[in-house]
């Protein structure tokens, strides 16, 4: 059972090693409480004085024994205790996919690690509108956009690693997965040359899931056995004209993430490639956010159609796109007939 209550100026006791409590003691300040706080079970080690009778017992599990016997007291006067989670490790750094955006998308991982986190470096790809809902932690907008990166990459690493190396739990929350075109490599790589400890907690990816927002199934029976994720930041150099001669000889799904600003090269070299202009192709705008907007064309006419689309948005080449409409239609003519049956009954 999940409660919501107002700790507006009361008093909280948070019990545990300091270490242990600190990001405790930082989620309740934050819930704008008066927090007190009892390091030992003996009461050697408190912050000052305590209350005699505080509105709620926040127990930390720091590993330590002796604090069951002040605990009991605490429920015998009717003090509600409330048991806390341990903070995380310090001076270690996690990579989290957020997935594209949506709260309903992070995994369990996510949300525990964001929980833990002392320092969290994000950017606008990810959830970030409701951070302060899923963590206490110090949050820092490193707010990569397209050509313009409000902090470069290099010194993205480089605040990672001093936070860490400053003994801090550091968070870093990524959009989609932290592995598909999210240079979570690199920043690993920096971790690992630092001697920082790192992990990374998987994503779900936007290659799959922006598509699905639209209704597009990137792989479907008889009609798309497989699936390419490309990257379209940059146009392909001459050097690689030869990929998208593979590209349009595949014969499955294309998805592009990133190919706004590309999209009139990528659809023309398809094209030279031998590719049908009649291919379907949809541009999946701001997937799980609002605003959300599919544009559906043709190979051969999706540059007029798309001409206002706008980043964030994933493209999708391939046959997948006509399963997607004809599921739409078949949905909107039966919403139809439902309605239509219910005016009959209704006259």
């Amino acid at each position: 059972m999940q409660l919501t209550i107002d700790l507006t100026g009361r008093d909280v006791l948070v019990t545990g090693s300091a270490h242990a409590a600190r990001q405790a003691v930082r989620r309740f300040e934050a819930a704008g409480a008066v927090v007190h706080r009892l390091s030992t079970p003996d009461g050697a080690d408190s912050d000052g004085p305590l209350p005699e009778r505080p509105f709620l017992v926040a127990a930390v599990d720091d590993g330590r024994p002796g604090w069951e016997p002040l605990l009991a007291r605490c429920r015998e006067a009717g003090i509600p205790v409330a048991s806390e989670p341990a903070a995380g490790p310090s001076g270690q750094v996690t990579l989290v996919g957020g997935g594209p955006g949506s709260l309903e998308l992070l995994t369990i991982g996510a949300l525990n690690a964001l929980r833990d986190a002392d320092v969290v470096f994000y950017d606008r790809l990810a959830p970030c509108a409701e951070l302060a809902q899923l963590t206490s932690a110090e949050l820092v907008d490193v707010g990569k956009r397209p050509g313009h990166h409000r902090v470069p990459q290099g010194d993205i690493e480089k605040l990672m690693v001093a936070a860490a190396l400053d003994g801090k739990n550091v968070v870093r929350l990524k959009g989609g997965d932290p592995y598909v075109f999210g240079r979570g490599g690199e920043e690993v790589s920096a971790c690992v040359r630092a001697g920082v400890p790192v992990r990374v907690i998987p994503g779900v990816t936007s290659a799959i899931s922006v598509p699905a927002a639209a209704g597009i199934p990137v792989t479907h029976r008889e009609v798309s056995h497989m699936f390419t994720v490309v990257s379209g930041h940059a146009p392909l150099t001459a050097k690689e004209h030869s990929h998208l001669a593979g590209l349009a000889g595949l014969g499955g799904t294309i998805v592009v993430l990133m190919g706004i600003g590309t999209l009139p090269q990528l659809a023309a070299g398809l094209r030279r490639a031998g590719m049908d202009p009649a291919m379907p192709m949809a541009v999946v705008e701001r997937g799980f956010r609002p605003g959300q907007r599919t544009t559906i064309a043709e190979l051969g006419t999706i540059e007029t159609a798309a001409a206002g689309c706008t980043n964030p948005a994933v493209l999708v080449i391939g046959e997948v796109v006509r399963v997607a409409e004809a599921n739409r239609c078949h949905t909107e003519a039966t919403a139809d007939l439902d309605r239509l049956a219910a005016s009959l009954v209704e006259a």
